[in-house]
C-alpha cells in the first residue's frame, strides 16, 4: 500500500479503471460470483433478444430484478474517493466497466467518466435512440403483457447495457483508449482484466510510458504487467488513498 501510496502522490494525470469489485462491498454481487445474477437468469445475446419476443421478455425480468436491486444499494468508501481525485484533478478520467450508477451517485462528475459497457438506469430505443426509463419499461410491460416499445417509433427497446453479442460502443471505446493512452498513472480496481477490449487498456497505458497498478482481492492475468499489485479489500485499501 505504501508503493501505491507513492505512485499517486507521483501521478499528475490517474486514469481509473473498475470493474464489478468495487461494488461488492456495496452489496452487488458479482455477477459469475456463485449466487450472482447468472446463476438466477439466463443469459440473452443480443441478436436473440432482437427476434424474440420470448427472449426479450425474460432479458426484461431479469433488469427488473437489478432495478430493484441497485434501488437498495448506495456508493461505498472507494467509490466516493475516486469522485474526490475527479473533484481535484487527481483523476482525469474514470472508465467504469460497472452499469450500476454508483460512481455517479457518489458524486463523480459524467464529464468525466466512461461507461464502457453502458448503464441499467435507463433504456433507450434501437431504431431511433429516445431514451426510456426503466420504470416506464416496467409499466409498459405490466400494462399490455409485451415487451416494452418506443413511445415515439414503436421500436424495440433495449435496457442500455452493452449485451453479450452486440457491437461495442465506438465512441466510449474510443475514448478509453484515448484516455488510457495520455495518463502518467493507470490505475485498475476490482476487475478480473480477462474481458477485452477493457483488459488491453493497461498494455496501451504502458505502451505509452505510463505505470501501471492493480486492486483487486485476487490475481489477475495481468499482475506480471504491474509495478504495484495490491491484494486486499478494496474499500480498505481505497480509504487510506484519500486526497490528504
Amino acid at each position: 500500500m505504501s508503493e501505491l501510496a507513492e505512485l499517486l502522490s507521483k501521478a499528475k494525470k490517474v486514469v481509473v479503471l473498475t470493474g464489478a469489485g468495487i461494488s461488492t462491498e456495496s452489496g452487488i454481487p458479482d455477477f459469475r460470483s456463485p449466487g450472482g445474477i447468472w446463476e438466477r437468469f439466463r443469459i440473452i445475446e443480443y441478436r436473440e433478444f432482437m427476434a424474440s419476443e420470448d427472449a426479450r421478455l425474460e432479458d426484461w425480468r431479469r433488469r427488473f430484478y437489478m432495478e430493484d436491486q441497485l434501488g437498495e444499494v448506495k456508493p461505498n468508501i472507494a467509490h466516493k474517493v475516486i469522485a474526490d481525485w475527479v473533484d481535484t484533478g487527481k483523476c482525469s478520467k474514470l472508465i467504469t466497466q460497472n452499469i450500476d450508477g454508483l460512481h455517479q451517485e457518489a458524486g463523480t462528475k459524467t464529464g468525466a467518466m466512461i461507461e464502457i459497457h453502458g448503464s441499467a438506469r435507463h433504456a433507450n430505443c434501437t431504431e431511433c435512440g429516445l431514451r426510456h426509463e426503466i420504470s416506464e419499461c416496467r409499466l409498459m410491460l405490466e400494462e399490455l403483457g409485451s415487451s416494452p416499445r418506443c413511445r415515439e417509433c414503436e421500436g424495440i427497446i433495449k435496457s442500455a447495457v452493452v449485451m453479450f453479442g452486440e457491437q461495442m460502443p465506438l465512441l466510449e471505446t474510443n475514448l478509453a483508449f484515448q484516455a488510457a493512452g495520455d495518463c502518467d498513472l493507470f490505475l485498475a480496481i476490482g476487475t478480473s482484466l480477462v474481458v477485452r477490449p477493457v483488459a488491453s487498456l493497461p498494455e496501451c497505458a504502458i505502451s505509452a510510458g505510463a505505470k501501471f497498478a492493480i486492486i483487486n482481492r485476487d490475481n489477475t492475468q495481468l499482475d506480471h504487467l504491474a509495478n504495484v499489485v495490491v491484494n486486499a479489500g478494496i474499500g480498505e485499501t481505497m480509504a487510506k488513498m484519500q486526497v490528504k
